[in-house]
């Protein structure tokens, strides 16, 4: 597939216009098996150029993983369907994999997610048995090398695992794949009677009422590819580069406009806090508080002593705080309440007198109050204010793939 610069070019600025949105960031992703691709570092000087803060790799490209270090753009890196196989039958293959192709470019890289596979259910099925295993062994060799932490480990799943996305609120999974998920026209839901501006709003919230119905109820979702239909063959006479662009405008403008589609919005009512556990290891809790207030960037300061969270001076208290700050801020963009199994998350504010916790109605001059990026709020709905923009390829709408952010 040939890829002229000046499509890559015009993809960006598309993308640039909303790349400093608050709730919502707009990524790019990047796939290497292409002809007359521009070079690695060519990549990197268009996205930084272009404000461009996420981007996911198709595969774990050395040269790519290279051109991004230094730069501070968060990386998803594919593990590819051929490797699963393999990874998940041994996890001293996982282990090498991580150990090549992750813990050799941190921290120069930021890599801050695995995408394990493509789409395995649908594409290929044969795999599927034995994709827990390899999220899990992904996860053990992270852990392995302390990065657990910083990388999060996920499987984007594409929509045709839900064979009827509407009306949303009676959106399932495929009954055949229950199993392994466990271990535009205004258009109405006459269900709930809820509006759906957008076709896209409608399959997100299908999405996570399918979710629901496996009690996944707490997992963030990021769209990680939606675009126009990338053959534009003589039969498909509506995929016109005129239409293509206004499907990506207005798709970057729905992205930045905030909010979800009618089912997260009329759900997301309660605020989901990060606290430890009240039977957490001192010492793991000592661990997941460095790191949240190192590496995870978070406020740490008002558990500082004299401040206003300081006290009680015990290390539950101030990891709450501090894994708090690192969940509100970060739960957007796959950031998780798990901390090596010492956090929990709960509806009840945890702020007590003079200390307001992130996320709380009091918060102010405290830690903040953070709007969340996507993904629920709640127990159940959210928004999903994440779009990843493939240049490797722009697949039908109707086969808009979701990535479901696994707790690992």
């Amino acid at each position: 597939m040939l890829l002229p610069r000046w499509f890559l070019e015009a993809i960006l600025l598309l993308i640039s216009a909303l790349a400093f949105t608050n709730a919502a960031f707009i990524g790019v992703n990047i796939g290497t098996d292409l002809t007359n691709m521009p070079s690695p570092s060519d990549i990197v000087s268009l996205l930084k150029s272009h404000q461009i803060t996420h981007v996911r790799l198709y595969d774990a490209n050395s040269h790519m993983l290279k051109a991004l270090s230094n730069t501070t753009i968060q990386v998803t890196v594919g593990v590819t369907n051929q490797e699963i196989l393999k990874i998940g039958r041994f996890p001293s293959s996982a282990a090498s994999w991580v150990n090549k192709n992750v813990a050799a470019y941190v921290p120069s890289t930021n890599i801050t997610a695995i995408a394990v596979g493509s789409e395995v259910l649908t594409e290929s099925p044969h795999v599927a048995p034995i994709l827990a295993s390899a999220l899990n062994n992904i996860h053990k060799a992270l852990v392995a090398t302390n990065l657990n932490f910083q990388v999060k480990v996920s499987t984007p799943m594409s929509m045709d695992v839900m064979p009827k996305p509407f009306p949303p609120s009676t959106s399932t999974f495929s009954p055949s794949w229950n199993t392994t998920l466990s271990a535009v026209k205004q258009i109405v839901d006459p269900n709930t009677l809820l509006h759906y501006d957008s076709m896209f709003d409608a399959m997100v919230d299908a999405a996570y009422y399918s979710m629901e119905a496996l009690n996944f109820s707490k997992i963030p979702v990021v769209v990680t590819e939606t675009g126009w239909p990338s053959s534009g063959g003589s039969d498909e006479t509506a995929a016109t580069v005129g239409n293509a662009e206004t499907f990506n405008s207005n798709l970057i403008k729905r992205v930045g406009g905030g909010g979800g589609g009618g089912g997260s919005e009329a759900l997301n009512g309660t605020t989901l806090f990060c606290v430890a556990k009240v039977d957490a290891d001192d010492d793991k809790l000592e661990n997941g508080l460095n790191w949240a207030c190192g590496q995870g960037r978070a406020n740490c300061g008002p558990i500082q002593p004299g401040q206003s969270c300081y006290l009680p001076n015990d290390i539950k208290s101030h990891a709450s705080f501090a894994y708090n700050d690192y969940y509100q801020k970060m739960k957007g963009v796959g950031g998780t309440c798990d901390f090596d199994g010492t956090a929990i998350t709960t509806p009840r504010d945890p702020s007590y007198r003079t200390c307001a916790y992130t996320g709380s109605p009091n918060a102010n001059g405290t830690g903040g109050n953070f709007p969340p990026a996507l993904g629920p709020a709640s127990q159940v709905g959210g928004n999903a204010n994440a779009v990843f923009v493939s240049i490797y390829h722009l697949p039908f709408l109707a086969t808009l793939a979701l990535t479901l952010l696994l707790v690992l």
